[in-house]
């Protein structure tokens, strides 16, 4: 059975993009599909994505109703639940019903620059004022606490002394949508779990292990 995936988003939806044109490279029923996408605003670009994709839409009216957000999950049939660029706390009883089917991604190499308050600029902003070196993306399963739960993969980028907040978040973006698709799939799939005591079991591997992609991009080269 393909495992079905709803994606959860509050803006223009370039996860959800890259999400959807890994699983149509990937090309098998058993990676999974998008079967719903849902988002907090109405004019979410997600939602016109969605729509041109055939995909089945639906608006979160109450974020902080997490019984309804259930009954939605669970009216599509839904197994895995991944956030895209979704700006709305999840409430518990989402996070409780779908432990280990939940999963999010951070601009940043957690658990430094995460937490409430710390998506979008906010988190390059945060990074170029501590003066580190590198910066990154994390996937994380989500439980009850911001970019808090498991990790399931992180990968490396490097900031550079020119960088601004956007241009860093430009490239940390790039690697999103290499990292966060194959997570994706490796979840869906059963590659990867959650056991009952919180620990990550197997590896999202390739492509992250594949050699184009590496730390050192061609910016870094300059």
């Amino acid at each position: 059975m393909t495992p079905r995936i709803a994606v959860l988003a509050s803006g223009a939806g370039t996860n959800l993009q890259a999400i959807l044109t890994h699983l149509a490279t990937v090309g098998s029923a058993s990676a999974g599909a998008v079967t719903l996408v849902a988002s907090d605003r109405s004019d979410a670009g997600a939602l016109a994505l969605a729509g041109r994709a055939g995909i089945a839409v639906a608006a979160i009216p109450r974020a902080n109703d997490g019984d309804s957000i259930v009954a939605l999950l669970a009216a599509h049939r839904v197994d895995l639940v991944v956030l895209a660029g979704y700006l709305q706390r999840v409430p518990e009883v989402v996070t409780r019903s779908y432990r280990g089917r939940m999963l999010n991604v951070h601009p940043a190499l957690l658990p430094a620059f995460g937490g409430p308050g710390m998506y979008g600029m906010r988190v390059h902003q945060a990074v170029l004022d501590a003066g580190v070196k590198l910066s990154g993306v994390t996937v994380h399963f989500v439980d009850e606490e911001y970019d808090h739960g498991p990790i399931v993969a992180q990968w490396p980028v490097p900031v550079l002394p020119m960088d601004t907040a956007r241009v860093l978040a430009t490239r940390v973006l790039r690697a999103e949508h290499r990292v966060y698709p194959a997570a994706v799939v490796a979840v869906a799939t059963g590659r990867v779990t959650l056991d009952a005591q919180g620990k990550v079991c197997g590896e999202v591997g390739a492509p992250l292990a594949a050699p184009e992609f590496r730390l050192q991009t061609e910016e870094s080269k300059q």
